[in-house]
């Protein structure tokens, strides 16, 4: 059964109540609209199960509409369809946001682990693919309710930033070295979160306590058991320096070659001579957060950030149980929209994972 016939089955009543019930599906229709008027389309509900079964399914809008017209549901021309489709992008973002505010409550009553990341799809114009045109969606991963929490959808002229989803008071918000950026790391501090980052040794303007450049190799020389834990501060432009912690961890020999071949083999594309230095700091798992060592031990801090990978999983399951691809055609209303749809979707079916994921439960493996 595909994606699209699913939508048909005795679930679909469980789905319109789900998102608000059918007189909320229709007001909010009206009010993005999305849905002004019954003429081919008789209600919202049904143009919501058009819309979704052309975006999850693998027919094409000629495929869809004969579809539709030969199940009872609709008669409408693929040019039609198209049409109501590039109506729906605001519709269906609003959608994505009331599903997403229900679970900000639940959350907010206890520390909240917050792993943000993003994935991209290219776009489709053979112009766009020729400049890296692509569409991006940054998200937020919430453990342990194993739960996307924020989405934004973008195109590549917004990068990713550290503080796009609102913070939550008292959260842990992890990311990977991208996210190494000082005035939205304070702005996470500032409201009442605290960070995790993973850093590069030469990805931002490190401090020691005197005010002085952070001497990397230095700490690695002096470090007792392959083991750091010491202040440091990340420097801001135009406002005092963000106070930090530097936890890091010699790799294991074999981990440790495996990581310096990866440099060795980046240098060697991007044609630069590696330095003895880098060869070193390669060994070297460094992360930066702002947990007190009270309650954080350095190991804590390591395998908290080892939590990352669940984002990782959770794009997997976006791509491939949820079956989201790159949006065809050019038109930009069209592609959010079928972007925005499996989105949806994906908030949709996430109540439904832990029944068949082949993976341990976070809550239930710590």
């Amino acid at each position: 059964m595909t994606h699209a016939d699913s939508l048909f089955n005795t679930d679909w009543h469980d789905t319109v109540e789900t998102l608000g019930g059918a007189a909320y599906l229709a007001a909010s229709a009206r009010e993005t609209k999305a849905f002004c008027r019954a003429r081919v389309i008789p209600d919202a509900t049904v143009l919501l199960r058009l819309v979704l079964a052309y975006c999850l399914g693998e027919r094409g809008l000629r495929l869809t509409a004969g579809w539709a017209a030969a199940i009872g549901l609709v008669d409408i021309s693929n040019v039609g369809l198209l049409y109501r489709l590039r109506q729906c992008e605001t519709w269906l973002q609003h959608l994505v946001g009331r599903l997403l505010s229900t679970r900000v409550s639940a959350a907010a009553q206890g520390r909240l682990v917050r792993i943000v990341d993003a994935t991209s799809l290219p776009k489709a114009a053979r112009a766009e693919r020729c400049r890296n045109g692509v569409w991006r969606i940054h998200s937020a991963f919430d453990l342990p309710f194993e739960r996307f929490g924020h989405f934004e959808l973008t195109d590549e002229a917004d990068g990713e930033h550290l503080d796009r989803a609102p913070v939550v008071k008292g959260e842990i918000r992890i990311g990977d070295s991208a996210y190494v950026q000082p005035e939205r790391i304070a702005a996470v501090l500032a409201g009442g979160g605290d960070v995790l980052v993973r850093v590069a040794w030469r990805n931002g303007r490190w401090l020691d306590e005197t005010g002085a450049p952070f001497d990397f190799l230095a700490a690695f020389k002096a470090a007792a058991e392959g083991q750091i834990d010491c202040p440091i501060r990340l420097h801001r432009k135009h406002a005092d320096a963000v106070q930090l912690r530097l936890v890091a961890a010699r790799l294991p020999p074999e981990a440790a070659e495996a990581a310096r071949q990866r440099v060795r083999r980046s240098a060697q594309r991007s044609g630069y001579t590696l330095s003895a230095d880098a060869l070193v700091a390669a060994e070297w798992v460094m992360l930066v957060t702002s947990l007190p060592r009270d309650g954080f031990a350095g190991a804590d801090v390591l395998a908290l950030y080892r939590l990352r990978w669940r984002v990782e999983l959770a794009f997997k399951r976006l791509k491939s149980v949820i079956g989201l691809r790159p949006p065809p055609g050019t038109d930009k209303r069209s592609a959010r929209a079928f972007i925005l749809a499996h989105l949806l979707m994906i908030l949709l079916l996430e109540p439904l994972v832990d029944a068949f994921e082949d993976s341990p439960h976070w809550a239930k493996a710590a």
